[in-house]
């Protein structure tokens, strides 16, 4: 039997090599909803960028801590959101940072840079300062805009202070601690006690080319009853490639503030950088006794933008006002988080996310808002709504609540995702506007909270333009109420 065998095992053995391929095709490992595909996140890069800057001891330790941090913390810590994370369209394996602090440009502080209707301005651009002014009235005021390699040498003690610790900086944020840790370039704003500034202070960064990261960090320090408006444009350069041309460029920038008694501060974000960047953001304040921050923000830009706002009001009678609004279209991602705390008593938060999402963009929004056991009297509102443009949109809206002092004035969430209401489209179409004029000033109309509170008026008309050439560049695709009931 065995010599019967043998023979046709053998044939069929290598009719079998025959029908096999000559070589096994390798199938490339797929990137998970979480994986973060940066590569230069290692202590030699964080050698190397404190090295070039000519850090001091402590703040080399202090970048050390931060890289601990960022390797034993997950991406997400908050088991609500975990499920919602999505960095797939973020291809960052060749993006490689800027090691040193930007190069000043000759005419970096000509008067003749200043934009018209600004106290101050800064614009840092592919590792190049490209302008740093101040008006007269900011500079015989006393208020400092400068970047952190001049502060480092200016006054090492302040910088101490402000930096050590990540100060304000979430200590449970991954990507936080990553931007702790190898931040290359940055600026402060000091607006001393008792200055209030008629005008902005505008501070802009252009995006880099394909395959460069820079990592910022800027500080706003305001003294007890101040107040500044600041406006920050996040646009891109002319070098700012695509796809075809290189990988994706990155951009990784927190702002921290620390707001004194009695003071305001004013904030208007507008994000437009290229189609082909991913940008990680983090703004956070702190806020004294009968303090008030203001933040406008608008996400317009990049292929994956995540951001997170902390607000700790721990100051009596403090209060933040928080609108951010998202325009999708394409692929675009937006991971929008925000935790609020209130800690001292009487205080108010109103916090609003809108997003209005065409072709296959999607949204997440989502919130915390905690109040202690010492925040009697607490006030605080919670909204998220999502408008869904076409049929492949997505929107998620997860606004939560944690409260340990039922002594409170109020505390609310809302939610809601769907399309343009029926009946909005029908009153206006029955006064004579076409279907298409009708959706276009509803979805503007339903951003136009942030916009209206740009503080400056040039930033203001450009963000209209942006929003209505984003409109006429969408493929809109209608979706009905029943549709998005199937969805």
């Amino acid at each position: 039997m065995s010599s019967k065998a043998g023979p046709t095992a053998e044939v069929a053995s290598v009719a079998g090599a025959a029908a096999a391929p000559a070589t096994a095709t390798a199938v490339a490992a797929r990137q998970a909803p979480s994986d973060l595909t940066l590569s230069f996140v290692d202590e030699a890069t964080v050698r190397g960028v404190a090295a070039a800057g000519g850090d001091p001891d402590w703040l080399l330790a202090d970048r050390l801590a931060a890289l601990a941090a960022f390797e034993a913390l997950p991406i997400e810590t908050n088991q609500l959101y975990t499920t919602y994370i999505d960095l797939r369209n973020a291809r960052l394996g060749s993006a490689r940072p800027h090691l040193g602090p930007a190069a000043v440009a000759p005419k970096a502080g000509a008067p003749e840079l200043l934009p018209e209707g600004a106290a101050a301005y800064a614009e840092f651009g592919d590792n190049r300062l490209a302008a740093l002014v101040l008006s007269d009235e900011a500079r015989d005021a006393g208020v400092v805009l400068e970047t952190l390699a001049t502060t480092r040498v200016r006054d090492p003690q302040l910088m101490r202070r402000l930096l050590e610790g990540g100060c304000a900086l979430p200590e449970n944020d991954k990507l936080a601690q990553m931007t702790r840790a190898l931040w290359s370039d940055g600026l402060l704003l000091h607006v001393p006690d008792g200055v209030r500034l008629s005008l902005p202070v505008v501070l802009r960064w252009v995006g880099g080319a394909p395959d460069t990261a820079l990592l910022a960090r800027t500080i706003i320090s305001v003294g007890e009853d101040a107040e500044v408006s600041v406006v920050e444009e996040q646009v891109s350069g002319d070098c700012s490639g695509s796809a075809a041309v290189g990988g994706q460029a990155f951009f990784a920038g927190t702002t921290e503030a620390q707001v004194g008694a009695g003071s305001t501060l004013s904030f208007a974000g507008l994000q437009d950088f290229s189609i082909e960047q991913v940008a990680f953001q983090h703004r956070s304040s702190v806020l004294g006794r009968g303090a008030t921050v203001r933040w406008a923000l608008a996400q317009l830009g990049c292929r994956v933008v995540r951001s997170r706002i902390d607000n700790r009001l721990e100051g009596n009678g403090s209060s933040v006002e928080q609108a951010e609004i998202v325009f999708g279209s394409s692929d675009q991602v937006f991971d929008l988080t925000s935790y609020t705390r209130h800690t001292g008593r009487d205080t108010t938060g109103n916090l609003l996310s809108k997003g209005a999402l065409a072709d296959r963009s999607r949204v997440y929004m989502k919130g915390l808002a905690t109040i202690d056991l010492p925040a009697h009297g607490t006030d605080s509102y919670l909204g998220e709504f999502g408008m869904l443009l076409s049929r492949q949109a997505r929107s998620v809206a997860i606004p939560s609540l944690e409260i340990d002092q039922p002594d409170c004035r109020r505390v609310a969430h809302a939610s809601s995702v769907g399309p343009i209401d029926e009946t909005q489209l029908f009153y206006l179409e029955s006064r004579g506007l076409s279907p298409e004029d009708a959706r276009k000033f509803i979805v503007l109309g339903y951003l136009e909270p942030v916009v209206a509170r740009v503080p400056l008026q040039a930033a203001q008309d450009r963000l209209r333009e942006l929003l209505e050439a984003k409109w006429e560049a969408q493929v809109v695709v209608p979706v009905t109420p029943a549709a998005a009931a199937v969805a």
